[in-house]
């Protein structure tokens, strides 16, 4: 298929349809809202289906639904709308359903709702978040796979600029692997043969009393453990030759951290870029290896100190770690503030490099 010039709600859209979704489900809330316009128009004409639900709590019910099917089905929202889905996504990871959510952001101040969630019990989602329309493509497609690949939800943590801007990309079919068997799907085949499935949230097996929740907490635990070992992903660059500091940022925001730092190499100052695709797991080991021999760590993030938290854990005393981010938004609060500015993020990189590194 050809490169088109496509807003990113509509790329987003045809590629969770190429990889196969056939079930969304939302309530409108900007930016969130072209998402759910673009799935409703395209849908249909691959032969799914898109409702406006009555509320973010129907929403994520009906792509509950629909996935125990074993149909691939995706929801999303704002933040404060997933602030409603909480509950429901803290069940449907223990039921173990392959669901994909998106979470078009209001800036960045969501980061520990995604990665620590505000739900019950011990889960974890994977969390993408994607640089630029390209790879929101491809990590959408992604997220389908691994959902399934895992029986665990799958968050595209987007925001204002992901959902409206415009960029040239192609959206083609993925190319996957073989996926496991959904054997565990209610698809009412087996109906009155006494061998009927039961999808829950409690561990609880088909002809078997009571239960015992433990050894299934310790499953799904393990579960994430492999989860964390095998899926973390990064972007590093100018890291290999010690860097006196290592810019840490994701998401829309990395793009214009990305470009600063890339003057600055090209300036001589000795600056490295670093970037978690993953969110969770947080690419720890990746980092760690990155800033051997870097005088400092500055984590750029809109919001007043959220990812800092998972940069210190991962450093570790290794180096110091520099706040450079901040509360930063537009009078709507969409997150289009002045840290979306190259001149201000490079102002905030040159205060934390030492004296002898930044030019007169």
């Amino acid at each position: 298929m050809s490169r088109r010039l496509l807003e990113g709600s509509a790329a987003i859209a045809e590629a969770a349809i190429t990889a196969g979704c056939r079930f969304f489900a939302g309530y409108p809330m900007t930016p969130f809202t072209e998402l759910l316009e673009h799935f409703a128009d395209k849908l249909p004409q691959a032969g799914g289906v898109c409702i406006n639900a009555e509320s973010e709590l129907e929403a994520i019910g009906m792509a509950w639904g629909a996935l125990a099917t074993g149909a691939r089905a995706a929801t999303g929202s704002t933040g404060q709308g997933l602030s409603l889905m909480q509950e429901s996504l803290s069940e449907i990871t223990r039921a173990e359903l392959p669901l994909v959510y998106f979470n078009m952001a209001r800036g960045q101040a969501d980061y520990y709702q995604s990665t620590r969630g505000g739900g019950h019990g011990d889960y974890r989602h994977i969390v993408f978040a994607p640089i630029d329309i390209h790879e929101a493509v491809e990590l959408t497609q992604r997220a389908f796979d691994l959902a399934d690949r895992w029986r665990n939800p799958v968050q595209i943590y987007g925001d204002y600029l992901l959902a409206h801007t415009c960029e040239a990309v192609t959206v083609s079919a993925p190319a996957c692997e073989p996926l496991p068997p959904k054997d565990w799907a209610v698809d009412g085949s087996r109906g009155g043969t006494g061998r009927a499935r039961n999808i829950n949230s409690l561990g609880m097996t088909p002809g078997q009393k009571g239960i015992d929740p433990e050894p299934f907490w310790n499953r799904l635990q393990a579960k994430h453990d492999a989860i964390a070992r095998s899926e973390a992903r990064f972007e590093a660059e100018g890291c290999d030759a010690n860097a006196e500091i290592v810019v840490v940022a994701f998401g829309s925001l990395a793009r214009f951290a990305r470009c600063v730092t890339r003057e600055l190499r090209a300036a001589g100052l000795r600056v490295g870029s670093f970037r978690p695709i993953t969110l969770w797991p947080f690419p720890s080991e990746a980092l760690v290896q990155a800033i051997q021999g870097a005088g400092g760590v500055a984590v750029l993030e809109q919001n007043a100190g959220q990812m800092i938290d998972d940069v210190r854990l991962s450093v570790l005393g290794q180096a110091p770690v520099y706040a450079i981010g901040g509360i930063s938004s537009d009078a709507a609060g969409f997150g289009l503030g002045p840290l979306l500015d190259t001149d201000v993020i490079r102002e905030r990189i040159l205060s934390v490099l030492p004296r002898g590194q930044v030019p007169a």
